[in-house]
C-alpha cells in the first residue's frame, strides 16, 4: 500500500504569510492521499489515515467490513466497478454488525464531514453503507445493492447529504433516514438532511423516513419496490414532520412483500404518510402504483399503527395518475390535511382531484 502526501500551493503560501507576520505557528496536517489496490486492506488505510485525508480505491474487488472513526476521512472509489464484499475473516465491529460500512460516532461526539463517493455496496448481512450519530456525512454515487437490510442507513445524525445514489435489491429500503431503531422516542431534528437524485429500484421500500424532521426528499428515481416513499411517525414527541417531498418520480411500485404482525402488506404504494405533520408534498409524478393492500394507492394518508393521525399535510400540485385503488387517498383522522391542485383522476374521498 503506498501513502502519497498533497500539500497544496495555497496552503503553504497562507502558513508562509502566517509565520511571517505572527511567527511560528504550529503546522497544520496536510491532506493525504491513501492509495489501495485490489487485494490490499481498505480498513488499514482507513486506520492509518487522519482527518482531512482520501483513502483512493482503484478499481477491483475488496473483500471485508469497513469501520470509519475519523472525523473528515473521504473513501472514494472510482465508481461502481470498485466493489466491497464481505470477508471470510473479518472481525472489526462493523462486520461482526453484518454491515458493509459503517461510519460511528458517539453519543455527544458526533464524526463530522466524512465522505463516501463513488463505489459499490454488495451483498452484506445487514447494511450496505451504516450511519450512527454523524454530522454532515455525504454519501455520494455508491451504489448499494444485494443487501439484507438497508442500502444506506443514517440514524442519529443531523445534515446528511445522500446524493446520486443507486439502491437496488435490497431486503429494506433503499435509503433510510431514522432516529433510532432501537429506542422508542421522539423524531431528530436532522437540520436540513437531503435525500436528492438517487435511484430506487427492487427493494421492499425505495425511501424511508422515520421519526425524523427538517428534511427534504427531492427528484429521487424511485420504481419497482413494494412501495415507493414511506414518511412513518407516532405518538413521539417531537413529531415526525416539517419534511418536503418534493419533484420525485414514483412509478410502478407494484412489487408485493407479505404482511408482518405490524404491518399490513406492502404493494401499490406510491407515497405514504403516517403520523406525521407539517409537510408538504408538492411536484411529485406519481404513475401506475396498483395493488390490494390497504396502503395501495398514489399518494396515501394512513394512520399510524399505534392510531396517530397525520396532522397539517399540504399535497399540492402533483401529477398523480393510473394508480389503484385511487390516485389520492386519505384514509386517516388527521385535522387540517389540504389536497389542492392536484392533477389526479381518482381519490377517496371524492373532491381531492
Amino acid at each position: 500500500m503506498s501513502t502519497r502526501r498533497v500539500t497544496h500551493l495555497a496552503a503553504a503560501t497562507a502558513t508562509a504569510a502566517a509565520l511571517i507576520t505572527l511567527g511560528a505557528v504550529p503546522p497544520a496536517h496536510a491532506s493525504a492521499r491513501h492509495l489501495v489496490r485490489p487485494g490490499e486492506s481498505v480498513q488499514q488505510a482507513v486506520d492509518a489515515a487522519a482527518p482531512g485525508d482520501t483513502v483512493q480505491l482503484l478499481p477491483g474487488s475488496y473483500q471485508g467490513s469497513v469501520l470509519v472513526t475519523t472525523s473528515g476521512l473521504t473513501i472514494r472509489g472510482a465508481g461502481p466497478e470498485t466493489v466491497i464484499t464481505p470477508g471470510a475473516d473479518d472481525a472489526n465491529a462493523c462486520a461482526l454488525a453484518g454491515h458493509g460500512i459503517c461510519v460511528t460516532g458517539a453519543a455527544g461526539h458526533r464524526l463530522t464531514g466524512v465522505r463516501i463517493e463513488a463505489l459499490t455496496v454488495s451483498g452484506f448481512r445487514k447494511n450496505g453503507v451504516n450511519a450512527s450519530e454523524t454530522d454532515g456525512m455525504a454519501v455520494r454515487a455508491v451504489r448499494v445493492q444485494g443487501n439484507g437490510q438497508q442500502g444506506i442507513s443514517q440514524e442519529k445524525s443531523t445534515r446528511g447529504m445522500l446524493t446520486g445514489n443507486e439502491a437496488t435489491g435490497n431486503g429494506q429500503s433503499g435509503i433510510f433516514l431514522a432516529n433510532t431503531v432501537d429506542n422508542e422516542g421522539g423524531a431528530i431534528d436532522t437540520e436540513g438532511a437531503v435525500i436528492r437524485e438517487n435511484r430506487l429500484e427492487g427493494n421492499r421500500i425505495g425511501v424511508t423516513v422515520r421519526r425524523a424532521r427538517d428534511l427534504t426528499v427531492e427528484r429521487n428515481a424511485i420504481s419497482g419496490n413494494c412501495g415507493g416513499v414511506f414518511i412513518v411517525g407516532d405518538e413521539g414527541v417531537p413529531r415526525a414532520g416539517a419534511l418536503t417531498i418534493s419533484r420525485n418520480k414514483v412509478t410502478a411500485n407494484n412489487k408485493y412483500c407479505p404482511p408482518n404482525p405490524r404491518l399490513d402488506a406492502i404493494q401499490g404504494t406510491g407515497i405514504l404518510l403516517t403520523g406525521a405533520e407539517d409537510t408538504l408534498v408538492s411536484g411529485n409524478q406519481v404513475e401506475g402504483n396498483v395493488g390490494g393492500s390497504s396502503m395501495s394507492g398514489g399518494i396515501v394518508l394512513f394512520r399510524s399503527v399505534v392510531g396517530v393521525p397525520n396532522t397539517r399535510i399540504t399535497v399540492s400540485g402533483n401529477h398523480v395518475s393510473g394508480n389503484g385503488p385511487a390516485d389520492l387517498a386519505d384514509r386517516d383522522t388527521g385535522a387540517d390535511n389540504v389536497f389542492t391542485r392536484n392533477h389526479c383522476a381518482v381519490s377517496e374521498p371524492a373532491g381531492h382531484c
